[in-house]
């Protein structure tokens, strides 16, 4: 017997519903052998960006790899021997991975947020911290769901939604 599986946005209506957890090609969904992460783009930055990621949300840079130090160095230009061909950042059990893109091939970051949920005495300091050099797109404020929730792009583009969670016990 399969299971079901549905994305609500509400009560009212399911956006997507499937009665087995298949997917095209007769792949199927494995908690134990799947997980989705979120892999940012940058245009030059990524370095910079995710040292500031890992001080800003106490995470660990496990691995940064440039461009100069892959068998694809001799495509890119002399200058980006030192640009970011892969980078993946630990934070908690979660990964955050990004790259540097030529410039040519750099598309602003747009149609998702980085969802960030922290306790409500870090979630103000965080969001001050992304915050800063970036553009608030909503102020950190009480809404009917979080004490705060705000919506900031930080100084490399990267659009983030910071959301403070009151723990459940």
């Amino acid at each position: 017997m399969g299971q079901s599986i549905s994305l609500r946005c509400s009560a009212e209506s399911t956006l997507f519903s499937v009665d087995e957890p298949r997917v095209a090609a007769g792949m199927s969904y494995d908690e134990e052998t799947m997980d989705i992460g979120t892999h940012l783009i940058f245009s030059g930055q990524c370095r910079e960006a995710f040292e500031f990621y890992a001080r800003t949300l106490g995470g660990t840079i496990e691995g940064m790899l440039a461009y100069g130090d892959t068998p694809s160095s001799s495509g890119m230009p002399a200058d980006w021997s030192t640009k970011i061909a892969h980078a993946t950042l630990r934070i908690g059990g979660r990964k955050l991975m990004g790259a540097d893109v030529l410039p040519k091939d750099y598309e602003r970051p747009q149609g998702f947020y980085v969802l960030v949920n922290a306790e409500p005495a870090k979630a103000s300091a965080l969001f001050e911290a992304l915050a800063e050099g970036g553009s608030v797109k909503m102020p950190l404020e009480k809404t009917f769901w979080s004490p705060a929730f705000g919506v900031v792009v930080d100084r490399f583009g990267i659009p983030w939604e910071v959301n403070a969670e009151v723990a459940r016990g």
